[in-house]
């Protein structure tokens, strides 16, 4: 087991073509979680900006905007607070289908919806206020060149009108956030209780597997409410509600793991040698057990995913405007009987595809290692 952890564990796996898509995509995710806010085309906190005329635009859907500056300015932040969280925009964009300038103004043919539009002008100086006492000509060529922009939406926007692409991008960091903490919390608390009832037996073991089945007879679903009704909703909160249900099945694991190799010749040798028990679990019995480990970390990771997206969807999880891609399905479900499907099927899609390389990824693992369930 020890020698399958090394090198030839990796290399066992690189030789399926499906596992190395299916850790393409978990790289790629993880990519994209980090630089969310820098690669995102909408780089606003939450990805929530909003254009209220370009509700529910079809994929590639491409419009010029006209920038306007903000009366009240946010207040700046440096370069760690805008990668983690975003950055406040410093303009209000108008949509336009064309412009002109005439003396010291520009009108504007601000777009409303398909054929509908209306005519609106303002001064270079409140467009311009940075720009002094530039000359009339250098002031509508900086105007068109800085402050007029084209924006495509690649993956169109939703009906709060926000840049779907970037809610997307921005909404990675909750999912794999959720499903980090919540495969950490559950192995810490799983793995601890696992070996202590299969290591000691006896009274230990009895209460501690009193506990667990009480646990487990709960469903999974109505725990995590319980749990969310008891300390709130939000996004630290459902981590710590995912992680308090999903501990079980790794300290059954880790029971049947360690009650069979508790009685191995190097354990007995151990206890003969006078090490403690705690450094016998933790030193030669747990490193021993890291492959069906792994394997449960893989599978709970998939499953914290989908817990979270059906909390989202259903109200509990993450709350708006915060962009959860279990929050974005719930928005827009009753789209899919419309000409916008897609408003709910690319963050179904994005789902589908997380949880299939990390079930691809851990039933590959499992044949690596040969693991068999107790």
């Amino acid at each position: 087991m020890a020698n399958a952890l090394h090198g030839g564990m990796l290399s066992k796996l690189m030789k399926r073509p499906s596992v190395v898509v299916a850790m393409s995509i978990i790289a790629l995710t993880c990519v994209v979680s980090l630089l969310a806010y820098v690669i995102a085309p909408d780089s606003s906190p939450s990805a929530n900006r909003m254009i209220i005329e370009l509700g529910a635009k079809p994929p590639g859907f491409t419009k010029q905007l006209l920038l306007v500056p903000k009366t009240l300015h946010p207040p700046a932040g440096n370069r760690f607070t805008e990668w983690f969280s975003g950055s406040p925009s410093l303009y209000q964009e108008v949509p336009i289908n064309g412009y002109w300038f005439n003396g010291g103004s520009v009108y504007v043919r601000h777009y409303i919806d398909d054929s509908i539009e209306d005519t609106l002008s303002y001064s270079l100086a409140t467009l311009l206020p940075d720009r002094g006492n530039t000359t009339t000509g250098s002031a509508e060529q900086y105007l068109a060149t800085h402050r007029i922009i084209t924006r495509t939406f690649y993956l169109g926007t939703d009906r709060f009108s926000r840049d779907i692409l970037s809610r997307l991008i921005v909404g990675s960091r909750v999912t794999l956030s959720v499903g980090l903490i919540a495969v950490l919390l559950s192995l810490t608390i799983g793995i601890f209780l696992g070996a202590i009832a299969g290591y000691y037996g006896g009274t230990a073991d009895n209460i501690i597997m009193w506990f667990i089945n009480i646990i487990y007879a709960i469903p999974t679903l109505l725990l995590v409410f319980a749990i969310t009704l008891a300390i709130g909703k939000g996004f630290r909160e459902i981590f710590i509600a995912i992680g308090l249900s999903m501990w079980v099945g790794a300290a059954r694991l880790v029971r049947g793991q360690v009650m069979a190799l508790r009685e191995m010749d190097y354990i007995t040798a151990a206890k003969a040698i006078g090490l403690s028990n705690m450094r016998i679990i933790f030193r030669h019995i747990l490193p021993n057990i890291a492959g069906p480990i792994m394997v449960l970390a893989a599978s709970n990771f998939a499953a914290a995913i989908l817990v979270e997206a059906g909390l989202s969807f259903l109200g509990f999880g993450v709350q708006p405007p915060n962009p959860s891609w279990g929050l974005m399905i719930k928005e827009h479900y009753n789209f899919l009987l419309t000409n916008r499907p897609m408003l709910a099927l690319i963050p179904g899609i994005a789902i589908m595809l997380l949880v299939y390389s990390f079930n691809i990824v851990g039933n590959a693992l499992r044949d690596v290692l040969d693991v068999r369930d107790n």
